[in-house]
């Protein structure tokens, strides 16, 4: 890695990831296609690189909710006992199965356009009148934990990006989603990354993590989670939900024009 691709890394992580920390998404899944078409990291090692970076990125983020009291509850818990165990399979699908972005991409699009709309509307809608609210139960969060946590093991998203929006979705407020979808994708990233690090050790081909620049790009998303953070309660509520429900629409029509290219 050259100190231009670092600082180019630890740019992209900064920026990235002030934008997205006070909604509870890493900016992993924005990272991506920066590190594939930007940095020039090849496949399947963009994935582990990727969730290196959110294991370094995490902490930030994750120290300020810590300062604030906001990382206790059941949510945090009920998370990271889904993501944990899927993560792990996802690593091993990517690596041994190998499946192509495509359905993902055209499942994330279908997935998430909607989605963030429907987010940005009902917000715009409650600024005006209460709209009644029925959050997911706790097994519902544990097995849409576990679905998110396979998808990140297998394309290196941190996760934040599909849970925040469909809990908040679901009525849960911001404050108390993105701490705990902070941590659980800390953890599942943490996990995920040693996994493919072992699954190198017994592989061939571009496994392992690119650790210099994953750091690097990570260093930036500490900084920057961090920031985020702390901007987090000086944003209303609705500000925030809409700030979500932007992000959703930005991922969805990511990977929509990665599609039709």
């Amino acid at each position: 890695m050259t100190w231009s691709t670092g600082l180019l890394g630890f740019a992209a992580g900064l920026l990235i990831s002030v934008a997205t920390a006070p909604v509870g998404v890493s900016g992993a899944v924005f990272l991506l296609p920066v590190q594939i078409s930007v940095l020039g990291v090849p496949s399947p090692a963009v994935t582990p690189t990727n969730l290196l970076y959110n294991v370094v990125a995490g902490p930030g983020a994750l120290l300020r909710h810590h300062r604030a009291g906001t990382l206790r509850g059941p949510l945090t818990r009920l998370l990271v006992l889904g993501t944990v165990p899927g993560v792990v399979v996802g690593a091993v699908i990517r690596v041994f199965a190998v499946p192509g972005p495509t359905v993902f991409r055209l499942l994330i699009a279908v997935l998430l356009l909607p989605l963030g709309s429907w987010l940005c509307l009902r917000t715009l809608r409650r600024a005006t009148r209460t709209v009644p609210e029925r959050e997911l139960s706790a097994r519902a969060v544990t097995r849409l934990a576990m679905a998110v946590g396979v998808a990140g093991g297998i394309y290196g998203i941190g996760g934040g990006s599909l849970l925040g929006p469909i809990l908040v979705g679901r009525g849960m407020p911001v404050a108390k989603v993105a701490p705990a979808a902070l941590a659980a994708t800390f953890v599942t990233s943490a996990v995920g990354a040693g996994t493919y690090a072992l699954l190198s050790l017994t592989t061939t081909g571009d496994i392992a993590p690119y650790w210099s620049l994953g750091l690097a790009c990570g260093l930036g998303g500490l900084c920057g989670g961090y920031l985020g953070a702390r901007l987090q309660p000086r944003l209303p509520e609705t500000a925030l939900r809409l700030l979500l429900g932007v992000l959703a629409l930005g991922v969805g029509g990511l990977y929509a024009v990665q599609i039709l290219r």
